[in-house]
């Protein structure tokens, strides 16, 4: 992938950005591949135990049971993370790290543990190891990949839905390769003929439980959700803290109702404690999802002010109805190409919306203006990508014909060559100038240049849109749409 730079050569803030994208993107797929490396070589390794402990028809049988629920777990987080999808690279990683290296590390040290107090404990330490050892060493191995991601690629980590959905991935992968040992277990324990035993784990694991371990995992990743947006150095400790005990505690009553007195304590345990906190993860879901379509609905406004989308594209942006709508009608007239690109550029206003939402908190780094940057440039790319398809904006329109003054970009635009400024708008009687031989940004509806108007280029500082003196706030269009038309052939230039 490479990206475009403004022609001309870039100043030398441009390229000093540009390097280091590039050189982050290079290290990026890198550790992508070194990662895979060691997830697959941890996946090898547990292979061989899994066969040496319940033989190869017991692998394929479990593998097979194991399918069944994984699919309708993983689907549940991918959809609460519709409003800005994660990275699928990172997505896999993650259910990988659960498979393989945080299941594999697990047994090792579960089985360590209950060999050392077989002797003390005798027949005890099973349960010792299921209630006392099992809950703090998975869910460590669970949350260390949060804490990484939370460290390393803080960018991708926003909030706390983010980390249920890599929370809930991670705890899939780890329920996955859980599911086969106890499914090729059940299989080869010699009840292979009428099949009971090992339709009773599938239904205990596959039908009555498998948010079981994503919602311990959950807690972690709540915590490290609260920690990312947090200000002070109590909270970012405090919160991970608190989410692990939780997810132990939780993990630790799970095995303890499973293993004591055949399981004689499972019902009230999953009905008292396990449904309660499965409806508070999905209380915190919607109210999240909630709080993200606020936060891009208030930074809409600013967005079109500044000229990085069109006034009439607030509409559209601002809810998951208007953006799918939005994808099946150009998907329906313009074919799936052109949907992707609509996809991408309704992707990058999100992360910009909920990047600069973070930074009007102060709870980012340095990094953030140069994150900051990258993603204005990435929506003033994949919207003169979306906008410069045949019909992209027609579509949604349906067969009105598009706001007067709008035109779309030339294919070939690319955005201006200075990086650009959070500090506002220039001041009274500067007007704005791009560099020679370079274009602006889309402009939006309406007259170009007309009194009171923000000039092209003009950036609004981060935080909800507040309005700039002298100029109304974008909204749109309330007036009734004129009768259908049919949409031009080709639109007229820039």
């Amino acid at each position: 992938m490479s990206f475009l730079q403004p022609p001309g050569g870039p100043p030398a803030e441009t390229a000093s950005l540009y390097r280091r994208r590039v050189r982050r993107q290079r290290r990026g797929v890198l550790a992508t591949v070194l990662a895979l490396v060691l997830l697959g070589i941890c996946g090898l390794l547990l292979l061989g135990i899994l066969v040496y402990s319940v033989g190869a028809g017991g692998v394929i049988v479990g593998t097979l049971g194991a399918l069944l629920p994984v699919g309708p777990v993983v689907a549940a987080f991918l959809w609460m993370d519709r409003w800005e999808p994660e990275p699928p690279r990172l997505l896999l990683v993650a259910f990988l790290w659960g498979a393989c290296f945080a299941t594999l590390a697990a047994l090792i040290l579960n089985s360590s543990a209950e060999l050392a107090t077989s002797s003390t404990l005798g027949d005890a330490s099973s349960l010792f190891a299921a209630v006392l050892v099992a809950p703090w060493v998975e869910e460590f191995m669970k949350g260390a990949f949060l804490l990484g991601l939370l460290l390393f690629r803080r960018r991708e980590f926003d909030g706390v839905l983010d980390g249920i959905v890599y929370a809930g991935v991670v705890a899939a992968g780890f329920a996955f390769t859980e599911n086969i040992l106890y499914l090729g277990q059940a299989f080869a324990s010699g009840a292979t003929g009428e099949g009971g035993d090992v339709l009773t784990v599938l239904i205990m694991r596959g039908v009555f439980s498998p948010f079981a371990h994503p919602l311990f995992t959950s807690m972690i990743g709540i915590g490290l959700g609260i920690a990312s947006n947090a200000k002070t150095v109590l909270v970012r400790l405090a919160a991970p803290l608190g989410g692990y005990l939780l997810a132990v505690f939780l993990h630790a009553c799970w095995n303890a109702s499973a293993s004591y007195a055949d399981g004689a304590l499972l019902v009230p345990v999953y009905l008292l404690i396990m449904l309660p906190m499965f409806l508070f993860v999905l209380l915190v879901v919607l109210y999240q999802r909630r709080r993200e379509q606020r936060i891009i609905a208030a930074e809409l406004p600013g967005f079109a002010e500044a000229g990085w989308i069109a006034p009439s594209e607030i509409g559209l942006l601002q809810s998951l109805a208007g953006r799918r709508g939005w994808l099946r009608a150009v998907r329906r007239r313009s074919g799936s190409s052109v949907a992707r690109a609509v996809a991408e550029y309704q992707a990058a206003v999100t992360e910009l919306a909920i990047l600069r939402h973070r930074m009007a908190r102060g709870s980012l780094g340095p990094h953030a203006r140069e994150w900051h940057d990258e993603l204005v440039e990435d929506v003033l790319l994949t919207r003169a990508k979306a906008v410069g398809a045949p019909d992209a904006l027609h579509a949604a329109w349906g067969r009105q014909l598009p706001p007067p003054g709008w035109a779309p970009p030339p294919p070939n635009w690319t955005p201006p060559g200075p990086r650009h400024s959070l500090s506002g708008p220039p001041g009274p009687g500067q007007p704005y100038s791009a560099p020679p031989g370079q274009q602006g940004p889309p402009m939006p509806p309406g007259p170009r240049g007309a009194p009171g108007q923000p000039p092209p280029g003009w950036y609004p500082p981060p935080g909800p849109y507040q309005g700039q003196p002298g100029t109304p706030r974008p909204q749109p269009s309330s007036a009734p749409p004129p009768p259908p038309v049919p949409p031009p052939r080709h639109h007229p230039p820039v």
